[in-house]
């Protein structure tokens, strides 16, 4: 797919077709996530691949969201705040969260190329994540992202105009 193909074809998956995602696939999206820009080119994020149903359950508790469980493949992105921060001091933290951002979108986008769809899951306990994938304290859980083959594909959905997100300048008060 073209880029611009891919950013127009992504879309929310929250119901999953009962097939599982080819290592090949998956390693190709763990390489995207990879090569995603990050501040001083730290990668201060962390992927965890989940893939037990037990863990897939607990996400899905953790974030109510239940259709998580029914992807066969989970991917748990995290902010890694220490190794962003020894280098930036207080600011470190946010680029961190950009960072472990950035990777999440880029899973999101690679997903979509190779013909799986994603949700990014952003309302969660952070620390009932963080515990089912053995986090330690200096990593923040910022996005489960549940990947499969979608079992259905939505109608588009509305969205705002480039005049009503661009501004010049400043925000139209």
């Amino acid at each position: 797919m073209e880029f611009f193909d891919i950013v127009n074809n992504r879309y929310s998956v929250r119901s999953f077709l009962k097939k599982g995602v080819e290592k090949e696939k998956l390693d190709k999206i763990l390489e995207a996530a990879n090569l995603a820009p990050s501040a001083g080119n730290l990668q201060a994020y962390e992927i965890v691949v989940v893939i037990k149903e037990d863990s897939k359950r607990k996400l899905a508790s953790a974030s109510s969201q239940d259709f998580v469980c029914e992807a066969p493949v989970v991917l748990v992105v995290l902010a890694n705040e220490s190794r962003s921060s020894l280098h930036y001091g207080f600011r470190g933290k946010l680029y961190s969260i950009n960072d472990a951002s950035i990777a999440a979108t880029y899973i999101q986008l690679a997903a979509t190329a190779l013909g799986l769809g994603s949700c990014w899951v952003g309302a969660f306990d952070d620390k009932i994540v963080a515990k089912i994938v053995n986090a330690p304290d200096y990593m923040k859980p910022i996005a489960i992202l549940p990947i499969g083959y979608p079992k259905e594909k939505p109608g588009k959905k509305t969205r705002r105009g480039i005049k009503d997100i661009a501004h010049k300048e400043k925000i139209r008060e």
